[in-house]
């Protein structure tokens, strides 16, 4: 379905009534309305999440799995209902390849630390990419020093787009994983990843995703995508901090030695031996966020009921729209221009620090985020220390790109 038949206009959309779910985005910054653009950070919750992390606390407080008592068998029953909801959203096979981890950061330390140190040895090679986040670099580097592994990277181009032929010939005998990022936080792009994970099992090699930046604006299905692994946070799709997702092949996870040890991933323990528990819970160690998965539930149904695909085109939309607008400013150069991408609007302006870009724009109400965003081989790549980085969500409008585009021209103005 092309991008045209799902929406035509900003009509068709009630962005108006979306907003007015979300209470923060009524509120006043420095006397100027406020203009949120720094999405691929975090994103804005509506009052169903924040609803249902009051209502927890208010009614449900209580520790899951082990109580016996009415409390405990509430909350259990609504936490793991999210993971049958997750289940759901993902079109994984069962719940037991739904593990609760803090975020997409700790969600690819597991599968480095528990898959990496049990598979990999000295001259096995580990693929990811010129455009990962340091949370999908950082971890395979220190399981690489564990091992004796190493790390091969596929190049990209000059528009932010991975090299399809680059890619293939990076496979070798010795090649024994790939992790690559679905959706890049600084530059958009939307990578090819079916494709590639077609590519690597062809060589029997599996594959993580990091969905970060991916589920809140596209459809994922992991068993049509194929993937072993995906990983995404909850803040990002208009969740809680401090929880996400890590979703794995049940046959993976049965290899998979436990991450971390203690209450919850056991069945029984001795001082001589301790025997695991079934999955998911044997990489479930400790009390979880619990309020965070209950709530998380909100923000998926809240996303489901307005639809992702409408998001999605939405979106792509506001994505044309601000590309037009900030490529008309003399001065101003975009990174990051891939054909396939989400709604992320990177720039440079010329001879005006990124941080000097987004200190002026705070002062308008503007939210935006510069600097490296945790991508610094990216910023290496096309020879800029940092850049300012709009992000786009589904509350968003033509009319904020519009007060985006004249601060920054007084930016310009004003350095000039």
């Amino acid at each position: 379905m092309s991008v045209a038949s799902v929406i035509h206009s900003e009509t068709d959309f009630d962005v108006r009534k979306i907003r007015e779910d979300f209470p923060i985005l009524k509120q006043q910054v420095h006397g100027k309305p406020l203009v949120y653009l720094d999405n691929a950070a975090t994103s804005q919750k509506p009052q169903v999440v924040i609803d249902a992390i009051t209502r927890y606390y208010t009614l449900e407080n209580s520790n899951i799995h082990r109580g016996v008592h009415y409390l405990s068998s509430q909350a259990t029953m609504a936490y793991e209902n999210t993971r049958t909801i997750l289940k759901d959203f993902l079109n994984a096979a069962s719940e037991k390849e739904i593990l609760f981890v803090r975020g997409t950061t700790e969600g690819i330390n597991l599968v480095a630390q528990s898959y990496g140190r049990t598979f990999f040895k000295e001259g096995d090679e580990i693929i990811i990419s010129a455009m990962e986040h340091h949370s999908n670099i950082v971890p395979w580097q220190i399981v690489c020093e564990q091992t004796g592994a190493k790390l091969r990277i596929i190049p990209m181009n000059e528009r932010g787009e991975l090299l399809p032929d680059a890619y293939e010939k990076l496979f070798t005998p010795r090649t024994k994983f790939v992790s690559i990022v679905h959706v890049s936080n600084s530059l958009g792009t939307i990578n090819p990843v079916k494709e590639m994970i077609a590519m690597a099992h062809c060589y029997g090699v599996p594959v993580l995703l990091d969905g970060a930046q991916a589920v809140q604006h596209l459809t994922v299905d992991v068993r049509e995508l194929d993937c072993d692994f995906y990983v995404f946070s909850g803040h990002k799709i208009y969740g809680p901090t401090g929880v996400g997702v890590l979703y794995a092949k049940q046959e993976l996870l049965e290899k998979m030695p436990p991450y971390q040890g203690g209450g919850d991933m056991i069945r029984s323990v001795t001082f001589e031996k301790t025997t695991f528990n079934e999955l998911p819970y044997k990489f479930e160690a400790g009390t979880p966020n619990i309020v965070g998965g209950i709530s998380m539930t909100a923000g998926i149904r809240y996303l489901q009921s307005i639809g992702i695909e409408a998001i999605g085109a939405y979106e792509h939309e506001l994505l044309e729209y601000g590309t037009e607008v900030l490529s008309s400013i003399r001065g101003l150069r975009l990174i990051g221009t891939a054909k396939n991408k989400t709604g992320i609007l990177s720039f440079v302006l010329d001879n005006v620090h990124p941080h000097d870009v987004g200190t002026f724009l705070d002062v308008e109400g503007i939210a935006i985020r510069t600097g490296h965003h945790c991508t610094q081989p990216v910023m290496q790549f096309f020879k800029v220390p940092a850049t300012s980085r709009a992000s786009l969500a589904m509350y968003n409008t033509k009319e904020e790109i519009d007060i985006l585009a004249d601060a920054i021209k007084k930016v310009m103005k004003v350095f000039s």
